[in-house]
């Protein structure tokens, strides 16, 4: 891993970091929430994916189109699910769960991509996984509404390991611009379907609402998704899905900072040892040189 890359990762993970935060500030339906800060998102990645690399776009062929429909439908699965788990547990707990998308990321570079995987690094994964059921361990205790938030982590946490490693396999071959508008904009349409739907009212928001969902789409989806889209050309899926293991320390901060949520003593524990497994695993995956995506 290049130092580039390194800064790259925390920069991604500071900014996915505001995310818990934002949505509880924006007071909002959780699908609404997806679909604006999505929408938003392809919006203004639009007029580079037209200007730049409309010729790409028209190029793309039906199972390219395909590999992106998938890979914006697993980041609406992933809003869809983890957004809602925010109001019904924790931000440490909701965080640390849908991060422990890095061991289904492993496994499936494995099976899927043929990437090999140290053992060292699945050390890591377990560790910090560990610290995450550390974290969540209280909530299952508390009340079935903060175990049903935790579940749709873990789901969140399948569907975005999902989106990282469809996104490894197309960013090989696919301008960051091009397939990242593509994604966020399936990902809105699928959204939307959902909203509508469930009878997700999509209007008659406060102002301060509006402008947190233009912030979510700057902030945890431009320079956070989309740092790490950018990313996964040249760094394995693993290695991006463990570093973001690390939101639940910065999500928990700005938590006390802003609703003066503080963390139980398990939170503070249990976000060492996450810290703890990122820099085992990231440090043994990254030793080695990336294996290239099996086609």
């Amino acid at each position: 891993m290049r130092p580039k890359h390194a800064v790259l990762l925390v920069l991604g993970v500071a900014a996915v970091s505001t995310s818990a935060p934002l949505i509880r500030l924006a007071d909002a339906p959780p699908l609404a929430v997806a679909l604006y800060r999505n929408l938003f998102a392809a919006l203004a990645l639009l007029p580079f994916a037209l200007i730049r690399h409309r010729a790409e776009l028209a190029a793309l062929d039906r199972r390219r189109w395909g590999g992106l429909a998938l890979a914006g439908g697993f980041l609406a699965i992933h809003f869809a699910a983890w957004i809602p788990s925010v109001g019904l547990t924790t931000v440490a707990a909701s965080t640390a769960l849908v991060n422990s998308q890095s061991i289904w990321a492993a496994v499936g570079a494995r099976v899927v991509l043929g990437e090999r995987v140290r053992r060292a690094a699945f050390v890591g994964i377990a560790v910090a996984l560990a610290g995450a059921v550390v974290i969540s361990g209280a909530d299952f205790a508390l009340s079935p509404r903060a175990f049903a938030g935790d579940m749709l982590a873990v789901v969140g946490a399948v569907s975005g390991a999902g989106y990282l490693l469809t996104g490894r396999r197309l960013r090989q071959r696919l301008s960051l611009a091009a397939y990242a508008f593509v994604v966020y904009a399936v990902c809105s349409v699928l959204l939307l379907i959902a909203a509508l739907v469930a009878g997700t009212p999509l209007t008659g928001f406060e102002p301060e609402a509006w402008l947190l969902f233009v912030l979510m789409a700057a902030g945890p989806q431009i320079l956070g998704h989309t740092v790490f889209n950018y990313l996964l050309r040249d760094v394995e899926a693993t290695v991006v899905a463990v570093a973001v293991m690390a939101e639940p320390v910065g999500a928990s901060l700005l938590a006390l900072a802003l609703f003066g949520e503080v963390p139980p003593v398990s939170a503070v524990i249990g976000g060492a040892v996450i810290l703890a497994g990122i820099y085992l695993a990231v440090t043994a995956q990254a030793r080695r040189p990336a294996e290239a995506p099996v086609e």
